[in-house]
């Protein structure tokens, strides 16, 4: 059921799709950054900078899909 509403949320909300396309970039540049020996110290404050906003794009991603979740659960309610 997650993973058929976000499939839906990425062809059908313009944000949702947004934000998987921006957290794919920030998870692409931390494993580049990870793959180095050594981080200087620009790369390193990089490095944080990135892991925080992709952190609060999953949580803005994952609050979409609870938004869109409760909708479906309303329009399809369980039998009494």
């Amino acid at each position: 059921m997650a993973e058929d509403l976000k499939y839906r949320l990425l062809q059908t909300n313009e944000e949702y799709a947004e934000l998987v396309s921006k957290h794919h970039s920030l998870d692409d540049r931390l494993h580049e950054l990870e793959a180095k020996h050594y981080l200087s110290d620009e790369e390193q404050v990089e490095e944080v900078s990135l892991k925080k906003r992709k952190l609060h794009i999953k949580d803005r991603m994952e609050a979409i899909l609870r938004e869109h979740s409760g909708a479906a659960v309303a329009s399809h309610p369980l039998p009494a």
